[in-house]
């Protein structure tokens, strides 16, 4: 059942990519990293300057799932009420009976797209922490469940900070990935100016819908994972603590403030697990967790003063991470440890 289910998940991924790559040419690296995330529940954040198709790639991925899409553009002047909803006064024609009905926002979507993020002001974006974990909303003591499934998928702009509110911490650990959207390369510029530049551009077609897209979730969900893996994805994300019971890793210790949570490795097995599926493995390897640690662990500690001053980013920081950190090996309170030790 799980082997067919598996089966099933491969094609479903190959049409999506190959729907996706009629309107986005490259990106290879961000499109897996969104299809792995749509497999596993996830919401992703898209971070890239401007033109490099941010947008477009989320609109598009929405049109290769028969599911309900919606658009928000945040800006400094949203308010909570205008994306989650509100309660509005209510008069029966026939009676005259007032009552209170609650008109459903923009968020009530299998599929949002919160675009530019960052510019509307943290009222605003709290809204969306409910949202994306509970998939509810609560409105004047109710709560109203939000459509299955449902995913949050979010732009924002890391070079532009004017009139721009950056997302508190709380809220970037309920995004399962951060993806890194940067600039294509010689060729693949040049075929982007031959297709927008010319006739109509291709249309994407429907490949799954809401209810095959849930069965596919419970099935990279049930992929075993052997105790070493989960001993190894335990080692990466307590690695980035300063305070832990386990010896802090010396270069941990000079660049980081604060570490990854918990739910740093929720994500790491279920990335690991989607990863390794669409590749055509029925279980979760060490090279899988590496492939997605970038995308789960950058936006889930802190740097110091010292690591800017050093242009030491979150990413370098996790490359030392997977070179030191070997599966098997122990250190301090018996976790997987240090290469050498």
């Amino acid at each position: 059942m799980l082997e067919a289910s598996l089966e099933r998940l491969r094609e479903v991924h190959a049409r999506m990519k190959q729907e996706l790559h009629r309107v986005i040419v490259g990106q290879e690296q961000v499109i897996d990293q969104l299809l792995v995330a749509i497999l596993t529940r996830g919401h992703c954040l898209l971070v890239g300057v401007p033109g490099l198709a941010k947008t477009l790639m989320i609109s598009s991925l929405s049109k290769t799932l028969d599911l309900s899409f919606s658009r928000i553009q945040f800006t400094p002047d949203l308010m909570p009420s205008d994306i989650t909803g509100t309660e509005l006064l209510a008069i029966d024609p026939e009676t005259s009976e007032r009552s209170f009905r609650f008109a459903a926002g923009p968020l009530f979507a299998n599929v949002v797209l919160a675009d530019e993020i960052n510019r509307t002001p943290p009222k605003t974006q709290a809204a969306l922490l409910e949202a994306m974990v509970e998939r509810q909303v609560t409105s004047a003591g109710k709560s109203h469940p939000l459509p299955r499934p449902f995913f949050v998928l979010a732009t924002q702009n890391p070079i532009e900070q004017e009139g721009t509110y950056p997302l508190p911490e709380a809220q970037l650990d309920r995004f399962m990935f951060m993806v890194q959207v940067k600039y294509p390369d010689l060729d693949e510029e040049r075929e982007i100016l031959r297709r927008t530049t010319g006739g109509a551009m291709d249309e994407v077609s429907s490949v799954v819908g809401a209810e095959e897209l849930e069965q596919l979730q419970d099935a990279v969900r049930s992929i075993p994972v052997a105790d070493s893996v989960y001993d190894y994805v335990l080692a990466l994300s307590r690695g980035t603590r300063v305070r832990s019971e386990d010896d802090p890793l010396p270069f941990v210790r000079e660049s980081v403030t604060w570490g990854a949570g918990p739910r740093a490795g929720q994500f790491l097995i279920l990335g690991a697990k989607a990863h390794g599926a669409v590749a055509g493995r029925n279980r979760v390897s060490v090279e899988a967790v590496r492939a997605v640690a970038h995308p789960v662990l950058r936006h889930r500690f802190g740097t110091n003063f010292t690591a800017h001053a050093e242009g030491i980013t979150s990413d370098v920081i996790i490359d030392r991470l997977l070179d030191e950190v070997r599966p098997g090996a122990t250190v301090g309170a018996g976790l997987p440890g240090v290469a050498g030790q």
